[in-house]
């Protein structure tokens, strides 16, 4: 219900607004992602240093990084359309920036949400129309600089190795449990799963049953159908309509119609991050399922990002019957 509230405050805030305090709503984020490495102010669950406590909720501020790196990015580039004659002068500030908050997320550490804000950064260069063969050679190198992290690091490398034999019996009751817990579930179910409350593995068998891994959950007692209508959920609600709404941007001939294409790409890729990990197609990251995952900071942000959605559609619809934004 809070989150609900704030996005409906939200809704009324212009576009060009948005614009406007892009840059200082990062700066927040980066002081905040300070602040939670402070102890004292940052509260330690499992290990990660990643909240700050506020009495009724633990906030997150890396959904607040996501957030603010999708909006400054999108405005940064919006401002240095030269992008594409003058291509490492104008990216480099962005980089510079994307690659701060990523030094703060991985002391926390948070690796998981440093590469949803590269992606992010990523697509938000695809969009400005990037040359192709800039767009790869930067893909080439973020990808091996993930490699190297993964290498360099013992836990990682060994999360690595879980997530590719979880069965193992070195893994089976270290790093690859929730994952082995989490196909042990979805096996469970089959294709019609075992009915509504009838999960065995979320009374306390599966870890985080009711955050990172509820589609586990979801696909025991709901078999695969189940599994397959809440893919075809965020498929259609997000996808189908944000890009519906990027069509009728292009047909006003709106310059920054790329801008809140990534919108689309931001808020739709988290979702089938969750979803791959919990099938076993990725390896285990501490991201949740976008409005059905347990949470607060999360669902408090993905309102307000639905929010932003929504004032485009709105502001677009304005601009489509001759009226101003």
């Amino acid at each position: 219900m809070i989150a609900l509230s704030v996005a409906l405050l939200v809704f009324q805030i212009p576009l060009q607004t948005w614009e406007r305090v892009a840059p200082w709503l990062f700066v927040v984020s980066l002081l905040l992602l300070i602040l939670v490495l402070i102890p004292g102010f940052g509260k330690v669950v499992n290990g990660a240093r990643r909240w700050i406590s506020l009495g009724f909720m633990n906030f997150q501020p890396s959904e607040l990084a996501k957030f603010a790196v999708l909006l400054y990015a999108a405005d940064y580039m919006v401002r240095k359309m030269e992008v594409k004659e003058h291509f490492f002068r104008a990216v480099l500030p962005m980089a510079v920036a994307v690659g701060v908050v990523g030094l703060l997320l991985l002391a926390e550490p948070d690796m998981g949400a440093f590469m949803v804000i590269a992606v992010i950064a990523m697509g938000i260069l695809f969009l400005g129309g990037v040359n192709a063969r800039m767009f790869f050679l930067i893909a080439a190198v973020m990808v091996l600089a993930f490699a190297a992290m993964v290498w360099l690091s013992d836990w990682r490398r060994e999360r690595i190795f879980a997530y590719l034999n979880p069965w193992d019996e070195k893994h089976a009751l270290g790093k690859g449990y929730q994952l082995s817990h989490a196909l042990i579930a979805i096996g469970r179910g089959e294709v019609f799963g075992v009915g509504l409350g009838g999960s065995v593995e979320k009374l306390h068998w599966l870890p985080e049953a009711h955050t990172d891994f509820l589609l586990a959950v979801i696909g025991e007692e709901f078999g695969l159908i189940g599994v397959l209508f809440v893919i075809g959920i965020f498929f259609g609600s997000f996808v189908a309509s944000c890009t519906l709404v990027a069509k009728q941007l292009r047909w006003i001939g709106c310059l920054r119609v790329w801008w809140r294409k990534a919108w689309v790409f931001g808020w739709v890729f988290k979702p089938f991050i969750n979803m791959g990990v919990n099938l076993g197609a990725l390896p285990t990251k501490g991201l949740t399922l976008p409005l059905m995952s347990y949470g607060g900071s999360a669902i408090l942000l993905n309102l307000v990002a639905l929010a932003v959605v929504l004032r485009v559609d709105y502001e677009n619809k304005q601009l489509m019957r001759g009226g101003r934004a």
